[in-house]
């Protein structure tokens, strides 16, 4: 007979949210590029009598597995190439105060700094800062072989094999990712249209369909200042993209009224994808669509043959689109930009502080008391302390419980494998793990490069089995300082934290009811603000995701502040159907509607930003019952009457 859990055993939800693995399929390329460019180092180094040279370029390989993560091949030359210039200078000045004691803290404290303020910048910075400050801890807390330049010089090889492994396709495939991005994006409007008689499915396909278009718009805007004009691939995905707009805008009109689409709609969405993916640009033979009988009807009806006509349209005029969304700024003033908010921005210091006082503090600590392979420490922190990675909390635990399992493998294969040609397939077989568990979550991606880093030590070091013990302690240390020292002892509040960012969001939705029915609003200023404030509710939304996997009381005061996320983006939604209404017949509300519910989202704005426990707020909102704008006024209601629970 079955007995259920007691009460008191129930694993709490923060836990179970932090150890529930993350879908995502298995990257097969990936994985063939980490087996070769991993292994093939350590053939050629044993083949040479060298084979601690061949393991310093494995390591660097394993930087560049890491940051093998963009699916457009001209990101990837950046995503890869630019971390291990970093990488090099951070093995060099790690190097270059290796046993020098208190200069070599010092030294590496002061590059911590660098790197926390550079890993504010973004995407590829954070990573480039990620890997500074990784190997100048491994310069300065391991003896490397060869000369001075030897080390960084094996380590950017490796890294750079790996990217020319990612871009050995390039010539056959060349626009392949970013047509398959904007065809999945396409796919994702085609679910949310399938599912807006649906309301739980309904909000969990529209925050999908925002990261499908964030994803999409990133992947083809990401070089549209260099090319744009001058790619007809490039110029006609964004035209694609932009032709997409009107059918996303039309969904939450659909939504509102109750009605499911016949499946023809969604069915027509996926052939046009079927057409992106493959570059077709010829006649489309869409499923027959039934005869529009309603304002949404005609919207989306509209909106479908619009994207249509653009998909397979054989050529786009540029000028077109040129600011549909906004052209990227040069790379000179991107760089500028860059440089300004490094040195200026509050919270650029206050992460590189951060990140500082815990390396500082673990380089000072390992300096006085004698631990073996002691810069494991730093490494622990380095990786742990990475809040645009998520949650401090969260790493640390997975960090901890990643490192248990790792050394399980570990164990396994410096008791059993003989050093030498066995250490060759031993790489095969555990460096496609690296790219295949990462996506899964931080916990399995520690549980897989353990084992590999592990491997390389015993390569350079010839400990063994006696590298395991040293190799748990420190990596439990690292996680209690970046604990304490990263997390507890730096408490944002709630309200800096997240309440600040809905807060704008809230101002910004205000701003957005008021141009949606003005008459001076230019479409394609109306379509970036209603992008703009997808994209950042999405942000905050994620913000969100990673509170919850914390304990109480941050986990439990983010499950309380989550139903007013979800109400601003109802908001949002109901807007954007009483605008598409309006475009197709609607009457449209009066100056004295609009300033009503402005006035009501500006004070809620005022009342998120200025408190950390949410309360209710009276409101008055009336207004003629047919007009456009009762879905929002009842949404405006919803949202100003949140309460926090008791």
């Amino acid at each position: 007979m079955s007995r259920e859990f007691p009460i008191g055993l129930t694993p709490p939800d923060w836990l179970v949210r932090n150890l529930q693995p993350h879908r995502a399929p298995l990257n097969g390329a990936a994985m063939a590029r980490a087996a070769f460019a991993m292994a093939l180092p350590l053939a050629i180094g044993l083949a040479a009598g060298q084979p601690a040279y061949g393991a310093l370029a494995s390591m660097g390989a394993l930087s560049g597995v890491i940051s093998d993560t963009a699916d457009a091949y001209r990101l990837r030359i950046l995503n890869i190439a630019v971390p291990q210039l970093f990488g090099a200078v951070g093995v060099t000045l790690g190097s270059l105060v290796y046993g020098q004691g208190w200069y070599a803290v010092a030294a590496v404290t002061g590059v911590a700094l660098l790197s926390g303020m550079i890993s504010t910048i973004g995407a590829v910075a954070s990573v480039s800062g990620l890997l500074l400050l990784l190997n100048a801890v491994i310069g300065a807390g391991l003896p490397l072989p060869g000369p001075w330049w030897l080390p960084p010089a094996l380590m950017a090889g490796g890294g750079l094999l790996v990217l020319a492994l990612a871009l050995l396709a390039w010539p056959l495939r060349a626009g392949v990712p970013e047509r398959a991005s904007v065809a999945a994006a396409y796919r994702e409007v085609a679910a949310l249209l399938a599912a807006c008689g649906d309301q739980d499915h309904y909000v969990t396909t529209r925050y999908e369909v925002t990261q499908s278009l964030n994803q999409a718009y990133d992947l083809v805007l990401a070089h549209r200042a260099r090319h744009h004009g001058h790619s007809r691939e490039l110029t006609r995905l964004l035209a694609q993209l932009n032709a997409i707009t009107p059918v996303v805008e039309a969904a939450p009109a659909v939504h509102l009224a109750g009605r499911p689409l016949p499946p023809e709609v969604p069915e027509a969405l996926r052939h046009l994808a079927h057409a992106i993916e493959t570059g077709f640009t010829g006649p489309i033979s869409l499923p027959p669509l039934p005869a529009p009988t309603t304002e949404t009807a005609r919207a989306v009806d509209h909106a479908l043959r619009h994207t249509a006509e653009v998909v397979t349209s054989p050529d786009v005029d540029p000028r077109g689109i040129d600011d549909r969304l906004g052209r990227p700024a040069a790379l000179g003033i991107r760089t500028a930009r860059a440089a300004r908010t490094l040195v200026l921005s509050a919270n650029s210091w206050r992460y590189g502080l951060r990140l500082a006082v815990c390396i500082g503090l673990a380089q000072a600590l390992v300096s006085l008391v004698p631990v073996p392979r002691s810069y494991w420490v730093a490494l622990t922190i380095t990786f742990v302390l990475k809040p645009d990675f998520g949650s401090v909390f969260s790493r640390a635990l997975l960090r901890a419980l990643g490192t248990v399992v790792g050394l399980g493998a570990a164990a396994a294969v410096l008791a059993e494998v003989p050093r030498g040609w066995w250490d060759v397939p031993v790489m095969l077989l555990l460096a496609p793990l690296i790219p295949a568990l990462t996506p899964r979550g931080y916990g399995y991606q520690t549980a897989a490069i353990t084992p590999v880093i592990l491997l390389l030590s015993d390569i350079l070091n010839h400990q063994g089995t006696a590298l395991l013990l040293p190799r748990l302690l420190d990596s439990l240390m690292g996680c209690a300082i970046a604990l304490v020292s990263g997390y507890l002892l730096w408490p944002e509040s709630w309200r800096t934290r997240v309440g600040d960012r809905l807060a704008d969001a809230v101002a910004d939705t205000t701003a957005y009811v008021e141009a949606a029915f003005g008459p001076d609003t230019e479409p394609a200023a109306r379509a970036r603000m209603r992008r703009r404030l997808y994209r950042d509710l999405s942000a905050i939304r994620t913000e969100f995701q990673r509170a919850l996997s914390e304990p109480p009381p941050t986990g439990r005061r983010a499950a309380a502040w989550w139903p007013l996320v979800v109400a601003v983006e109802r908001i949002v939604d109901a807007t954007t159907a009483a605008r598409v209404r309006v475009r197709h017949g609607a009457p449209p509300p009066s100056p004295a509607e609009i300033h009503q519910v402005a006035l009501q989202l500006r004070e809620l704005s005022e009342a998120v930003r200025g408190t950390e426990t949410l309360t209710a707020v009276r409101t008055d909102l009336t207004g003629p019952s047919g007009s456009v704008l009762e879905p929002l006024r009842q949404e405006v209601a919803a949202a100003r009457a949140i309460a926090t629970p008791h």
